[in-house]
């Protein structure tokens, strides 16, 4: 588990011989193997340079990374058996190393006289951007510190790293423990024959043949309350996954968060920084929390209107029908789908036909291929870690080996829900070329044996979505790992992924892709007109129950060290923002894994809306141009964002794909919002 990765295409993953009762004994082994890397950097006699120090630190601790990318994958997608109790183990563990690295005083002062000469120096600009960019987090990650406040940050991290982990498994342990169980058949009415079918293969799966399954995961949660005849059925379920880490059990996130969140702003405190969101937003391209909230200010009361409007629509629709009833959030989906109907002709039941999930995926490939020449190769002489996952060989047009993208699309007991992409291995060339190795995970329910899965239109945007961070991987064209690929500001990653999704909708990809599940035939010229005339429906609910989120999470956030009840907090947060009663947070506090389960995103959720703000401005030079396929802005849109990783300032990334800084107009454009 701990050796160099062997076997085709410069080495691959040893799934085959990971042994998950063996990784606390091999991550006590990597990080002493990388203890000694980092403390041999700092001892050396030799005076600091570049290359014995900056790229020596590059190359540190390589078996510890190897181990983690496998341990990481068996965290998210296989958390079962002995895991569990081992992430218990070995989080405090990798956090204790990694302040043993930014504590190390010897190895500060190599990275400080490095960075204090790095100007009379012939440095390259990636070079520089390494020096500095290791410098400042070092300083961030508490360098600077005396001896005394440097063992209580250490003390702060390593609570926080159990806290994490016990948060993001009181959230699994929800997802797996609740399932809405159906008997009678007279419950599936509304239901297209896909989610139904779906439903009965969950419940098979779980030895209840002859029932359907509603599992505690948005793809199960989302269709059936969007088609769902049975009100009382939908609030059920509605109030089971919306209360995940909230039911006040042994799973019960409410007091891992207060917690967490004082930490945090002691933490923050102890650093030199006003609040745990100021030092998050620090190195990230808005620098500063309120640029993040003028940003979320500006959009909101916008998308509060449109969805006032939403909901207005959607009660005259109920009334008219004679339901007697107030629209409430388990409502909303099920009565917009009736909106869409009346205003656009357009039924997504209609839709669904046409999207089966290997299509789609074949459609992924296909534009990557027309804009940046990419071929995707399916093979079968890798180990993987379950026998859903496939691997496809990534080439260039000249059928020069790139990477390898794995994807791993279904649900299953022991991986966390949502979608996201991993990369087990970045791409770097410190003399030797390593190419990328990067995968797409997803939660699409599966269907019966031998039969196409279909998916929504929204599951098949987020599907475009993941396939842009693995083209950010795959396409890295850089010299040091830790500028590769995804490794960008925080507010900066989405914005490959997010403009990847546009391809989805272009007519090129659905005639070719977007094909019947019976019959074969591409979707009917008049149903993607309907399509695209209703783009900017219902962006009242999807903005606002994303903003509610990214609102509550920088907010709580800015309190410094105060005390907190997640429940309370959220509660009164949302109603000072005037939120729509029948719209809820898009993850509420209690099941917030973006902020919850690590530092990631913690005050960077605003990130995606910062990020759209980009894409929206950088799908308009497609758009201008008249083509989403157009070679040279495709091959700018490579050379400025997607190949350049970290070795650049992200805003003059995309200023020279642009030409200029970012228009925000252009995303309230995109979301049909008025732009003054």
């Amino acid at each position: 588990m701990l050796a160099t990765w062997t076997g085709p295409y410069g080495g691959v993953p040893p799934w085959n011989q990971v042994r998950a009762e063996e990784f606390v004994v091999a991550f006590e082994q990597a990080i002493g193997l990388a203890d000694a890397d980092y403390d041999a950097i700092a001892k050396q006699a030799a005076a600091p340079t570049f290359e014995n120090t900056m790229v020596a630190m590059e190359r540190a601790g390589s078996a510890l990374t190897r181990l983690q990318a496998m341990f990481g994958v068996h965290t998210s997608n296989l958390n079962l058996g002995p895991i569990p109790d081992a992430e218990k183990i070995v989080a405090p563990q990798l956090q204790a190393h990694s302040d043993r690295i930014f504590q190390n005083a010897a190895l500060f002062e190599r990275i400080t006289r490095i960075y204090e000469q790095r100007e009379q120096q012939k440095y390259n600009l990636a070079q520089k951007r390494l020096i500095e960019d290791r410098y400042r987090e070092f300083v961030r990650r508490g360098a600077k510190l005396n001896a005394a406040d440097k063992m209580k940050l250490a003390q702060i991290n390593n609570r926080l790293a159990s806290l994490f982990t016990a948060f993001s498994q009181n959230v699994l342990a929800d997802e797996q423990k609740y399932v809405t169980w159906i008997e009678r058949e007279a419950d599936l009415d509304g239901l297209p024959a896909s989610v139904v079918a779906a439903m009965a293969n969950a419940a098979k799966t779980r030895g209840e043949a002859g029932k359907w399954a509603v599992t505690n995961t948005r793809s199960s949660m989302d269709p059936f309350l969007t088609y769902a005849g049975n009100r009382g059925l939908r609030e059920k379920i509605w109030r089971t996954y919306y209360d995940r880490g909230d039911n006040g059990d042994a799973h019960d996130n409410n007091a891992i968060i207060a917690e967490i969140v004082k930490l945090r702003g002691a933490r923050a405190k102890l650093l030199g920084f006003e609040s745990h969101a100021h030092w998050r937003v620090e190195p990230q391209m808005a620098k500063t929390p309120q640029a993040a909230m003028d940003l979320m200010l500006k959009v909101w009361p916008k998308a509060v209107a449109r969805a006032r409007e939403e909901v207005a629509d959607m009660q005259a629709i109920a009334d008219r029908e004679g339901a007697g009833i107030t629209i409430e959030p388990w409502d909303y989906r099920y009565y917009a789908e009736k909106v869409r109907k009346a205003k656009f002709d357009l039924d997504f039941n209609e839709v669904k036909p046409y999207l089966q999930l290997d299509k789609l995926r074949e459609g992924m490939h296909w534009a990557a291929g027309q804009l940046f020449g990419l071929q995707f190769k399916p093979i079968d002489d890798v180990p993987v870690f379950h026998p859903d996952v496939r691997v496809w060989e990534v080439t260039d047009k000249a059928g020069h080996h790139v990477g390898l993208w794995y994807l791993d699309p279904y649900a299953r007991p022991g991986k966390r829900s949502g979608a996201w992409m991993t990369a087990y291995r970045p791409q770097e060339n410190m003399g030797t070329p390593i190419t990328p190795i990067v995968s797409n995970n997803s939660n699409f329910v599966p269907a019966g044996p031998g039969e196409p899965i279909l998916i929504s239109w929204d599951d098949a945007n987020t599907l475009f979505h993941e396939f842009g961070h693995a083209l950010h991987g795959l396409l890295s064209h850089v010299q040091y790992r830790s500028q590769a690929g995804t490794a960008v500001a925080r507010d900066y990653v989405e914005f490959p992924s997010q403009i990847n999704e546009h391809w989805l909708s272009t007519d090129e990809v659905l005639n070719r892709f977007a094909v019947h599940v019976q019959t074969g035939k591409p979707m009917p010229g008049e149903l993607l007109a309907k399509i695209k005339r209703a783009a900017t429906f219902n962006q009242g609910f999807s903005t606002v129950e994303y903003l509610a989120s990214a609102l509550v999470d920088m907010k709580v956030h800015l309190l410094g060290e105060r005390e907190v009840d997640p429940d309370r907090f959220e509660r009164e947060t949302l109603k000072e923002l005037g939120m729509p009663r029948e719209i809820v947070m898009r993850h509420r506090m209690p099941q917030f894994n973006h902020i919850f389960s690590s530092d990631a995103y913690s005050a960077g959720y605003y990130s995606y809306l910062w990020s759209d703000a980009l894409t929206a401005d950088a799908a308009e030079v497609f758009e201008e141009a008249g083509s989403y396929y157009d070679p040279t802005i495709a091959r700018r849109l490579h050379d400025t964002v997607l190949s350049v990783g970290n070795t650049i300032d992200p805003a003059d990334g995309f200023r020279a794909f642009r030409g200029r800084d970012v228009d925000t107009k252009s995303l309230l454009r995109k979301r049909g919002f008025p732009t003054e």
